[in-house]
């Protein structure tokens, strides 16, 4: 196969698409601007160098996360084999020892026959998709401004973001429906009926939470995060530490709201939006926070209602480049903007880039988008992803046009599909949930490999690695 395939980072994503792309005999070009051009947070010029946590999270296979293992398991994930590889013990977690694990990718990439690995920063998209049949955009949350700026006029104004500023999301069934009320603002809601469910406060509810609100902890941002984030954007302590009426003169205010219980409008009240048509996960409306997480699930507990929730997301405030994906991006990650069409080669967008967040998400986007890139170069087309599977649910999610006021998202059941039968023990629903992911990604696969699109071997998490340096842990 003579196709060529421009790719645009060596981070997760990329360099996943680079080998599978590869793999299935495409010639690949993939350009990453360190270590030339640093990052504020990079610390190597390796390919796939992790620089927050060193953990892929849960393995269990009940868990939303372990189902998306199982995915890029079942459709040969390189960087996962590696990552297995590269684990260090952590319990019923994936952790790698990323040094190894970073060398190991960079080798992958540096000794297969079919990638060119390019030093070099990337400006212009139309400069880079010369000489391609496709163009993969998978440069990740620290996109370097010149070619941010030529992304956005790309994408059209106002569909490129800079900076993450996402609520919590809670799970519908943790919500203790004694205390919540459904209610619109300045709607009767005594037939409860309303577009929100609201948690009112009483007086001594609403300080005894302001108190433990302003006293979080909170997560250190760095220098340039600081200065663009709190200039766009106020976290909920931040405007708590204004003084003690503030959150009720803004999110937390009771305007338009009558308590069926008192008949009263509350002291305060926090409402909750539905994140999906099934109303399986709800989003704490105004709530973008910069409390660790531990904290988020500790001091949001105290609000009525929520004693016992479960967070599908934590809120999360730090820089990240991304696109708005229900409106720019289909089903096979493909960027739809009118100004793609110009650059004459399609353009897939992978990655954080995509507004997927965590690891294997990237990971499970840069496979997914080769995917599409080697059905539309070979014509056969690309089979539509289950909904049932964990990373179907989360493309499902990311480029629905119902998706509103998006926010980069991982995997978890509030996304998914409801089951056919609703299981009551919490246990037994996910594990219902994992199998029922696992029959639909069998079924997608023997579509792939119907189609021509599966390679004839997979990476295996044992195999030698030829050119890992010495001194590279395996476990």
């Amino acid at each position: 196969m003579s196709d060529n395939v421009t790719i645009l980072g060596a981070g997760l994503a990329g360099s996943e698409a680079a080998l599978q792309l590869a793999d299935r005999g495409f010639r690949v070009r993939l350009v990453e601007m360190r270590p030339g051009t640093p990052t504020p947070v990079h610390a190597t010029g390796a390919c796939a160098e992790l620089v927050c946590s060193n953990s892929l999270k849960s393995t269990k296979p009940e868990s939303a996360a372990g189902m998306l293992k199982a995915e890029l398991d079942a459709l040969g994930s390189h960087l996962l084999a590696a990552a297995h590889r590269h684990a260090v013990p952590a319990g019923c977690a994936l952790a790698v020892d990323r040094e190894a694990f970073a060398r190991d990718v960079t080798a992958l990439i540096e000794g297969h026959p079919l990638v060119d690995l390019v030093r070099g920063e990337a400006a212009s998209l139309a400069e880079e998709a010369r000489g391609a049949d496709a163009l993969v955009v998978a440069t990740g949350p620290l996109t370097s401004g010149a070619l941010a700026a030529d992304l956005a006029r790309v994408a059209g104004a106002g569909h490129l973001a800079f900076y993450d500023a996402a609520a919590p999301i809670v799970m519908a069934d943790s919500l203790d429906g004694e205390r919540l009320f459904r209610q619109s603002r300045y709607e009767d809601g005594s037939d409860g009926a309303g577009d929100y469910l609201n948690a009112p406060f009483t007086r001594e509810e609403y300080e005894a939470f302001a108190a433990e609100l302003v006293a979080a902890e909170r997560v250190v941002l760095r220098d340039f995060e600081t200065r663009e984030l709190f200039q766009a954007c106020q976290p909920i302590e931040e405007i708590a530490r204004k003084g003690l009426d503030a959150p009720r003169f803004g999110p937390l205010k009771p305007v338009g709201l009558t308590d069926p219980r008192t008949g009263r409008r509350p002291w305060a009240a926090l409402q909750l939006r539905a994140e999906d048509a099934h109303g399986t996960c709800y989003n704490l409306v105004g709530f973008q926070t910069n409390l660790t997480f531990s904290e988020q699930r500790r001091v949001f507990r105290l609000i009525p209602g929520l004693e016992h929730a479960e967070f599908a997301r934590f809120g999360v405030m730090h820089r990240n480049t991304f696109l708005d994906a229900p409106r720019l991006l289909d089903a096979s990650l493909r960027l739809t903007a009118s100004g793609a069409a110009a650059l004459g080669v399609p353009v897939f967008v992978a990655g954080q880039l995509a507004g997927t967040e965590g690891y294997c998400e990237a990971l499970r986007s840069g496979l997914h988008a080769a995917l599409a890139v080697a059905a539309e170069l070979s014509g056969t087309g690309l089979p539509p992803l289950p909904r049932e599977t964990a990373f179907g649910a989360l493309l499902a999610y990311a480029t629905s046009p119902e998706t509103r006021a998006y926010q980069p998202m991982h995997v978890n059941f509030g996304i998914m599909e409801p089951l056919a039968e609703h299981v009551r023990n919490k246990r037994e629903r996910y594990a219902a949930y994992a199998a029922r992911g696992a029959d639909a990604l069998a079924a997608y696969r023997a579509q792939l490999a119907d189609r021509g699109l599966m390679p004839k071997t997979a990476p295996a998490a044992d195999a030698p690695v030829e050119g890992l340096p010495e001194g590279s842990s395996r476990a």
